[in-house]
């Protein structure tokens, strides 16, 4: 996720600057081809780059202004999350069965992960699944309107660190992103 934003910003960087035409170009042709190898015509969908796998920070590349929402490319990101990381309505961060990272595969939901979800949605349009999804959010909440950072489907609870900053960080954006009719992230991805 940080090549996706920190190359669009290189690149802008060096249109706007005194760099030497070479250096530009070679920042031009970085990013063009980060973006020529995001999909294909057989998975229209964002990957991580060095797995080829789906990772659901994926879901900011369009609140980060990588490309515009309703770019193919997000909209099949969107579908393919939907797709491979969506378990009982909440969104995993990835695979984990498949992911080499030496942790355990089987992790819980991740809630940041459902909440971008959620935002991707308002950036779309699909503003009934956004707040299906944000009400479904905030009906784990417990009785003090706390959030893990986890949710297990399984068990129909919440696990991982309690509370979780990063959960009420993303329910906060999300509360704004709905209730304002220019959301922050759309402000950010009209660039």
């Amino acid at each position: 996720m940080k090549r996706f934003v920190t190359e669009p910003n290189v690149l802008a960087l060096a249109r706007n600057s005194s760099l030497k035409f070479g250096a530009r170009k070679s920042c031009e042709t970085v990013a063009r081809r980060r973006i020529q190898s995001a999909g294909s015509q057989t998975r229209p969908a964002f990957h991580v780059v060095e797995s080829k796998e789906l990772d659901a920070s994926l879901l900011l590349l369009p609140t980060v202004g990588f490309l515009a929402p309703d770019d193919p490319r997000i909209t099949g990101t969107i579908a393919a999350i939907e797709r491979d990381l969506l378990v009982d309505g909440f969104v995993l961060r990835y695979q984990t069965g498949r992911a080499d990272d030496g942790l355990p595969p089987g992790e819980g939901a991740f809630l940041a992960c459902s909440f971008w979800l959620a935002d991707a949605y308002c950036l779309t349009g699909r503003m009934d699944d956004a707040r299906a999804l944000f009400d479904r959010l905030l009906g784990l909440r417990t009785d003090l309107g706390l959030l893990a950072e986890e949710y297990d489907t399984a068990a129909r609870r919440l696990v991982g660190n309690f509370p979780q900053a990063f959960s009420h960080v993303a329910l906060v954006n999300t509360a704004h992103n709905l209730m304002h009719a220019r959301k922050p992230a759309q402000q950010r991805s009209a660039s």
